[in-house]
């Protein structure tokens, strides 16, 4: 350490101001990388060797998980274990996992819990991991399920779009 930073240091703990050592990362990025943790931990399988989307249709949407790796059938293998047990727990109106994984209630779920009987979850296997295709025929329930996607895009930071597009005229 150098003498400069042990000076300011010992005058910041003299004068009980408190210091950060090496605080680059923003709060938002602290966040992200706990909720990352968290993920690892309740999905099973790394979020560094995996990629997820989450898109939005007109019907509900899709949560598609894939490794990044082709040959990484391990993780494969990982994603289509818990996307089958994702679409289960869905389908009973169990948000437990995103829950613990964000920390908190993501966006929709309420009335995603509430309305659990007109939600249909289909889980297909893909080449790389799997997919998850929630489907309503309510308004109220489609709007839940966008505001639940459009949650774990911002929070997984995918970038697939937050809407719709727009209808061509």
């Amino acid at each position: 350490m150098s003498h400069r930073l042990s000076a300011a240091l010992l005058l910041a703990a003299v004068l009980d101001i408190p210091v950060m050592l090496f605080a680059q990362q923003t709060p938002a990025a602290h966040d992200h990388e706990a909720m990352m943790h968290r993920g690892e931990k309740g999905m099973g399988f790394s979020q560094t060797k995996t990629t997820h989307h989450f898109l939005l249709k007109p019907d509900g949407g899709v949560i598609a998980v894939s490794a990044n790796d082709a040959k990484d059938t391990e993780t494969r293998d990982y994603i289509r274990t818990h996307l089958t047990h994702i679409a289960h727990a869905f389908s009973a109106g169990d948000f437990d996992i995103p829950m613990f994984v964000h920390d908190q209630d993501p966006s929709g779920v309420p009335v995603m819990k509430r309305m659990s009987n007109e939600i249909h979850y289909q889980l297909r296997e893909t080449e790389r991991g799997g997919e998850v295709t929630i489907t309503t025929k309510s308004a109220e329930a489609v709007q839940a399920i966008h505001d639940f996607l459009t949650f774990q895009i911002r929070e997984h930071k995918t970038g697939d779009p937050v809407s719709l597009p727009s209808a061509a005229h």
